[in-house]
């Protein structure tokens, strides 16, 4: 929230209550470049100090926008994100069998990417989008999300309501930490899904009956 005063987000918190929070993470959930996270936090401590909010409300509220506003997303990926890769994907070198590959990697540990997505900024914003994108069963994407975005919600909701200030100083720490252990995570996976990518794309097409077994 660095382009916002905090006069200015205090008026916003003030005026608008924990729906604030919902709205501001549904519409990051949706693929747009919204700081949700920060917005949680100091809505938290907002509570804390003053009594003003709920913090139940405002959990609840941050709860609904992720769950909401992933689903939007999944669905946006799995109709327009898809119909776009297909379209003109063979222009940026995602071909049919990659997304065939895509689709089955998402099968296998998609839920993984979900529920921790929701803890790492850019994952958080375009998660549901690949998701969707990649054909990952609703079911398993609806259960995953509902995990990920009442985790996030409650850890740093709560969590800035009961430490107050003392808050700030750990969420920039424990965000640069889970962001450094995505980047090794899914550089690693990049690595292997490069090296292996052959064959792993002949399973994906063995499983999704495209090829002979």
């Amino acid at each position: 929230m660095a382009f916002m005063s905090e006069h200015a987000l205090i008026h916003l918190i003030e005026t608008y209550g924990s729906g604030l929070v919902g709205v501001v993470t549904g519409f990051e959930a949706m693929g747009l470049p919204l700081p949700a996270e920060s917005m949680l936090v100091a809505t938290g401590i907002y509570a804390g100090t003053t009594g003003n909010l709920s913090i139940t409300a405002v959990v609840a509220a941050a709860s609904i926008g992720a769950i909401v506003g992933d689903n939007l997303g999944y669905l946006i990926g799995r109709t327009l994100g898809l119909r776009a890769l297909q379209h003109w994907g063979k222009y940026v070198g995602v071909t049919d069998d990659r997304l065939t590959l895509g689709r089955y990697l998402f099968k296998r540990h998609g839920a993984k990417v979900v529920i921790l997505g929701r803890f790492v900024a850019i994952l958080r914003t375009f998660a549901a989008l690949l998701a969707g994108a990649s054909q990952m069963a609703w079911p398993r994407f609806l259960l995953s999300n509902a995990v990920g975005g009442i985790a996030w919600a409650a850890l740093y909701g709560f969590g800035a309501y009961a430490i107050g200030e003392q808050v700030r100083h750990i969420a920039g720490p424990v965000g640069i930490g889970l962001g450094g252990i995505a980047v090794i995570v899914i550089g690693t996976a990049l690595l292997y899904v490069r090296k292996h990518e052959h064959s792993l794309i002949e399973q994906a097409r063995r499983e999704a009956g495209l090829t002979d077994a």
